[in-house]
C-alpha cells in the first residue's frame, strides 16, 4: 500500500497550526507507536480506531443539537411564561419580578453562547486529528470534502453551520434585554441618586 510508506515526517505538512513545533507535538502524541513496534494487527487496529474516532466526531454533533433544541425549549418557554403572565393585565402594569426572568434569560442565552462555541472548538480540534489519521489512509474522505467546501473560507461554497446557529442566542438574549430594559424598576434606582 503506498500510505504505508509514509513516515511521521510526512505528516509535517498537515496545517495543524502555524507553528511547526506545535504540530510536532501533536503528531508525537497520536503516532506513539511505529507499525515495527506495534506489531502485525497495526493497520486492523488504525483503522478501527479511525471509525471509532470519527463516530466520536459525529457523537459530539449530535450532542451540540440536543443542546441547541434545549436552549431553544428553554428560551421559548421563558418568553411564552412571561407572555402568559402578562395576559390580563393593564397596558403598563407588569409583575415586580419580571426584570429578574429577563436577567435568568440572558444568562441562559450567554451560556448557550458559550457552549456553542466549545463545541465548535472541541470539533474543531477532533476534525484536525481525523485529517492527520487521514494521510496514513488510502483515501481522505473528510479532509477532502473539506477542501471541496472551500475549508469555510468561501461562503458561496459553504456558510459554517456555527456561524448561523451563534446568532440564535444573541437574538433571544437581545429580547430578553429588551424586556429587562422595559420593566426594570429605574425609579427604585433613581432613589438612590
Amino acid at each position: 500500500m503506498e500510505n504505508e510508506s509514509r513516515n511521521k515526517n510526512d505528516l509535517n505538512t498537515t496545517k495543524l497550526t502555524q507553528n511547526p513545533s506545535v504540530q510536532e507535538k501533536y503528531i508525537k502524541k497520536l503516532f506513539c507507536q511505529t507499525k515495527e513496534n506495534y506489531g502485525e494487527k497495526y493497520h486492523e487496529h488504525y483503522l478501527e480506531l479511525y471509525k471509532m474516532y470519527t463516530n466520536t466526531a459525529e457523537k459530539i454533533s449530535d450532542r451540540r443539537q440536543s443542546n441547541n433544541s434545549f436552549f431553544l425549549t428553554l428560551n421559548t418557554a421563558i418568553i411564552a411564561v412571561v407572555s402568559y403572565l402578562q395576559l390580563g393585565k393593564e397596558a403598563g402594569e407588569s409583575v415586580e419580578l419580571y426584570w429578574l426572568i429577563s436577567v435568568s434569560g440572558i444568562i441562559v442565552c450567554y451560556a448557550w453562547y458559550r457552549l456553542i462555541k466549545s463545541y465548535k472548538q472541541l470539533n474543531s480540534g477532533k476534525f484536525k486529528i481525523v485529517n492527520l489519521l487521514e494521510k496514513n489512509l488510502p483515501i481522505a474522505p473528510y479532509d477532502a470534502e473539506w477542501e471541496v467546501l472551500g475549508r469555510g473560507k468561501n461562503h458561496q461554497l459553504f456558510i459554517p453551520f456555527n456561524k448561523i446557529e451563534t446568532i440564535v442566542p444573541w437574538l433571544f438574549m437581545g429580547i430578553h434585554i429588551a424586556v429587562l430594559i422595559r420593566v426594570f424598576p429605574w425609579n427604585l434606582i433613581m432613589l438612590f441618586f
